[in-house]
């Protein structure tokens, strides 16, 4: 028995905003950018993005499949005599926020890949060389960050189905934003398990200088660990390919290995007890007309 899967039609709304999405990444990849370090849709994650763009009531709106990468981080504001940032040194003076980001923060390695060799090590330039650093040294990061998508939805229902389906596939920090119970809200959801991801200080960058805080096997380690967590996100990601497809089709009864609906144990144990009445009442007239009844037979089918 099929029970059909209860989701509203998109909105006019949110169809006009998913062909404006669908027209950018129909976009040949040669001519295609975007804001990443890549600047393209990544190819590990372009199938899954098809699937969910071809269903009717998602459109992805960003994604990345995962990536490991070093990044070093932007100009930082020179400290004042105090010891606090004296950030006042014109209007064409920018510091990185929180986390490096931004005034000229630099992606110095990045693969959406595992990464076989050594290359990626002396492409860094890093000398091992530990000279003392001020204000203005800029931290240089190792970091390995799992699968994030974020999908628009044309409902509440349809943010939920796929939240479900994250959550089901171990994307455990999912979550949405904008939801409410007006009958127009279009939900965006975000797949993502940072469980996954991990970040290592590695060097730093000084008057020019990029210089080493770790050796070459530590990073060579550091790399190993990142191999390992692209092999777990493509498990992942797969799971929730397959989580939000089933979660679309029509839901079937369950069938038991005889090809019986399904059943837990207790509605079993009461099924059985009643056919065993029935099969008891049944023996019992048997032995009135005078047919020979074994005792075994008498209780079977009783649990």
């Amino acid at each position: 028995m099929q029970q059909k899967r209860d989701l509203p039609d998109p909105s006019q709304s949110f169809t006009e905003k998913k062909t404006k999405i669908l027209e950018q990444l129909s976009v040949p990849d040669a001519q295609y950018t975007d804001l990443s370090p890549k600047g393209t849709v990544d190819k590990g994650i372009r199938h899954l993005i098809d699937e969910i763009n071809s269903t009717s009531g998602f459109v992805t709106t960003s994604s990345c499949a995962g990536r490991v990468s070093v990044f070093q981080e932007g100009r930082k504001a020179p400290l004042a005599a105090g010891g606090d940032a004296d950030v006042d040194e014109g209007p064409s003076a920018q510091v990185a926020g929180v986390g490096g980001k931004g005034a000229g923060g630099t992606w110095l390695f990045v693969s959406h890949d595992p990464v076989e060799g050594q290359d990626w090590v002396t492409d860094l330039q890093l000398v091992d060389e530990h000279g003392s650093q001020d204000g203005k040294s800029r931290l240089i990061h190792f970091k390995f960050e799992p699968m994030i998508l974020h999908v628009l939805t044309a409902s509440l229902a349809h943010a939920q189905l796929l939240l479900r389906s994250a959550l089901q596939a171990g994307f455990r920090e999912s979550g949405a934003i904008n939801i409410t119970s007006d009958s127009k809200t279009t939900p965006i959801v975000a797949v993502r398990s940072m469980g996954l991801g991990f970040e290592s200080l590695i060097g730093y960058e000084s008057n020019g200088r990029r210089c080493t805080l770790v050796t070459a096997s530590y990073l060579r380690m550091l790399m190993d660990i990142g191999n390992e967590r692209f092999l777990e996100n493509a498990k992942r990601i797969e799971r929730f390919r397959i989580a939000f497809k089933e979660s679309l089709a029509p839901k079937m009864a369950r069938r038991n290995p005889e090809g019986r609906e399904w059943e837990d144990a207790a509605s079993r144990r009461e099924r059985m007890r009643e056919e065993g009445l029935r099969r008891k009442a049944l023996k019992a007239e048997d032995v009135e007309k005078g047919e020979t009844v074994d005792d075994e037979d008498m209780y079977e089918g009783l649990e």
